[in-house]
């Protein structure tokens, strides 16, 4: 009797635990679908932003074709290499700070209510994606530790559960403010 009670405690524990593995995994994987949004939504928004660029600084075409070459790359990262994804998105923040640093040496520019109301999409944006990085990290966090944690990854390693990366820029580089010089 105690033998058949202990089993059935046993088994409910076990599910208990896969079923918070299937939760966590759930949450990190619609954390990422929110991520996968805000960047969509940013590379939407690129061409239109360039356009307008286009026509009051025409000469600083390497700084434009940068930001199209980044956004593309970016784009071309396979959707669950969240660590390629991450570095590419680092490179092309940082060819849009250059873009937006445009906008102090051309006033007419900076002046021009489509390149106004781009910028400010853009800094929703980029806050929507800071939001939707920090609770995809969050997500991946507790997924990891419930991966790793005893006994829970004895479920996690029968079951197949794997660490998710965590998004984040990996090149020290990527994190300064973009320098422009005329």
């Amino acid at each position: 009797m105690y033998f058949l009670i202990a089993v059935a405690v046993i088994a409910v524990f076990g599910v208990m635990m896969y079923n918070g593995l299937v939760r966590s995994r759930q949450m990190a994987e619609e954390a990422w679908s929110g991520i996968d949004v805000q960047l969509k939504r940013r590379a939407d928004l690129i061409p239109n932003l360039i356009e307008t660029v286009k026509g009051y600084a025409a000469h600083e075409k390497s700084t434009l074709d940068e930001v199209i070459s980044r956004r593309n790359q970016a784009q071309a990262v396979p959707a669950g290499d969240v660590a390629a994804r991450g570095a590419a998105e680092g490179l092309l923040s940082q060819a849009l700070g250059k873009v937006i640093a445009l906008a102090e040496a051309y006033p007419d520019l900076k002046a021009n209510q489509n390149f106004s109301q781009l910028q400010a999409s853009l800094e929703t944006i980029e806050g929507d994606l800071q939001m939707a990085r920090r609770y995809y990290n969050g997500a991946a966090r507790d997924l990891n530790t419930k991966v790793e944690s005893f006994p829970s990854n004895l479920i996690a390693g029968q079951f197949g559960f794997q660490k998710k990366a965590y998004f984040e820029i990996t090149n020290e580089a990527d994190r300064a403010v973009p320098q422009v010089k005329f």
